[in-house]
């Protein structure tokens, strides 16, 4: 028995089992291996993803808490940023007092990046009311200032003499030059 197949489909076969062979052989060797790895590639991906999620998510309501203080408070922000003036801030609050002088200023020592000016006042008053006033117009001043205590008030005939040190406190322009210079490195 004589089988009599062209030649045209020999070669076509053995060029079908050879493509077969090579790509079984391209399977095993490259494609499930890579794909093993790419399966663990995008389960620490899609973990890595749900990370960044979480962090984008917290960063967002952090930033819009933070323009919301901003916002709140630009006014505190502002008094930081603006520098201590004796005579102006004499000439500012010279009217609830008779008579008012800011005797020694004092640079303290930083408090937490912040250049902080101590500040011995004396004056002559009417009436406690008037530094009561005084107080209220310090809180919406220019400056972020503190009274410290003991306020000494004493009686001198219908006038209160009044003492009492204040501080100060202004950004300190050095400090957060060098810091954000170091943080630039």
């Amino acid at each position: 028995m004589n089988i009599n197949i062209p030649r045209h489909y020999l070669y076509l076969s053995l060029v079908s089992v050879l493509l077969l062979i090579f790509v079984i052989f391209f399977s095993f060797k490259i494609l499930i291996p890579k794909g093993k790895e790419y399966r663990t590639q995008r389960i620490e991906y899609k973990q890595e993803f749900k990370e960044y999620q979480r962090y984008q998510i917290f960063y967002d309501e952090t930033l819009s808490v933070l323009k919301e203080l901003q916002s709140k408070n630009r006014h505190i922000i502002q008094a930081f940023d603006k520098p201590f003036n004796p005579e102006r801030f004499e000439k500012q609050h010279k009217t609830y007092f008779s008579s008012f002088q800011i005797s020694k200023i004092d640079k303290a020592d930083n408090e937490e990046g912040f250049a902080v000016y101590e500040v011995n006042t004396t004056s002559k008053i009417n009436s406690p009311a008037n530094f009561y006033d005084f107080l209220d117009a310090i809180n919406k001043s220019d400056w972020i200032v503190s009274i410290n205590f003991p306020i000494e008030f004493k009686k001198d005939g219908e006038m209160i003499n009044s003492s009492f040190t204040m501080k100060v406190y202004c950004n300190n322009k050095d400090t957060n030059s060098s810091a954000s210079a170091s943080a630039a490195k």
